[in-house]
């Protein structure tokens, strides 16, 4: 008896735990969120869902309405992450394929700027993605997604790390939010202003 009374007190605690999320995740500040420990504020184009990340690595990710019927929806995922700033733009240059065949590097573009005292690093690359379901750094096998687009930014913050803000999906679906993907990363600010 005692055993059933603690499991049904547990199931009570974990469905009010996640009552808050499920508020949380259709309020108005859903577009909302920090990185950098709370040091940097920015938000996500409207339209665009906060969910619940699916891997524990990922600080705050966003589902992006596809646009196109059968498509899957675009994903914008945060997280702190090491490793040099080439280090892991050469590995996103390895997640695409080109069609063609050639070199992804060579399609890609990439740029500097600074924003709220950060240097940022965006790179937009288009091809066949190589999407890895269980995480790029799970193994298993690949499944190729041809005509994908990713645009991602690094924030080097001064004294927290880099951080690494990766929106893809399916080229028409990232080519509709594209602006709102750079509205936000250069609405960076320092939090609380």
């Amino acid at each position: 008896m005692h055993v059933r009374l603690a499991l049904v007190a547990l199931v009570v605690a974990l469905v009010a735990a996640a009552a808050p999320v499920q508020a949380w995740q259709d309020g108005a500040d859903a577009l909302a969120y920090t990185i950098a420990e709370e040091g940097f504020s920015l938000a996500a184009p409207e339209g665009w869902k906060r969910v619940q990340p699916k891997s524990s690595i990922v600080e705050t990710e966003f589902s992006i309405p596809s646009e196109g019927e059968g498509l899957q929806p675009g994903r914008m995922t945060v997280m702190g992450a090491g490793g040099s700033i080439q280090a892991n733009v050469d590995r996103w240059y390895g997640q695409f394929a080109q069609p063609d065949g050639s070199d992804t590097k060579s399609k890609a573009t990439t740029k500097k700027v600074k924003l709220a005292g950060c240097d940022v690093t965006i790179v937009d690359i288009t091809g066949t993605y190589k999407d890895a379901p269980a995480g790029p750094f799970a193994g298993g096998k690949a499944v190729d997604r041809p005509d994908y687009r990713m645009l991602a930014a690094i924030v080097e913050t001064p004294d927290r790390g880099n951080y690494f803000l990766k929106f893809y999906g399916p080229g028409k679906t990232v080519a509709k939010y594209a602006d709102g993907f750079r509205a936000m990363v250069e609405g960076l600010v320092p939090a609380g202003k």
